[in-house]
C-alpha cells in the first residue's frame, strides 16, 4: 500500500511539474535559427563533422536554450521546405547576448573550420512580441 501511495504522489507531483513547465512562455529576447544545406548532399561524414562543430557552439554562455535538428519526417505539405541537412535554433535573452555571440571566439572558429561544408545557410533570427 505504501508503494501505491508513494507511487501516486510522484505522479501527480510530476503531472504538476510538467503542467507548470509547459505553461512557461520565453518574453522578449531573440530566437536565432539557422538552416544548412550540404556541399556534398547525403555525405554522413559530413553531417556529423557539422553537428559535431555546432556542438561546440553550445558552450556559449549567451546561448540560453539550444536546439540542434534534422528534416522531421512529417507528412509532406506545400509549405514544408526539408531540403535543408541541419539546423539549429538558439535562445538569446536579449539582443546584445546575440550580438555577443556573433563575434564570439568559439563562433569564430566553428566557421572558419566548418564552412567549407555548407554550400547554403538562411538565418532567421526573430524577437519575441508581447
Amino acid at each position: 500500500m505504501k508503494i501505491l501511495l508513494l507511487f501516486a504522489f510522484l505522479l501527480l507531483g510530476f503531472i504538476g511539474g510538467y503542467a507548470q513547465a509547459s505553461s512557461k512562455k520565453i518574453k522578449g529576447g531573440v530566437v536565432h535559427t539557422v538552416y544548412f544545406w550540404l556541399k556534398n548532399k547525403g555525405n554522413a561524414q559530413d553531417l556529423e563533422a557539422l553537428y559535431k562543430g555546432v556542438k561546440t557552439l553550445t558552450t556559449i554562455k549567451e546561448i540560453q536554450a539550444a536546439y540542434i535538428g534534422t528534416p522531421a519526417d512529417t507528412k509532406e505539405r506545400p509549405v514544408i521546405d526539408g531540403s535543408y541537412d541541419l539546423s539549429i535554433t538558439w535562445i538569446f535573452k536579449s539582443s546584445a547576448d546575440q550580438d555577443a555571440y556573433q563575434i564570439h571566439p568559439t563562433h569564430l572558429k566553428f566557421v572558419e573550420e566548418n564552412s567549407h561544408l555548407w554550400e547554403r545557410v538562411i538565418v532567421y533570427d526573430a524577437k519575441g512580441k508581447q
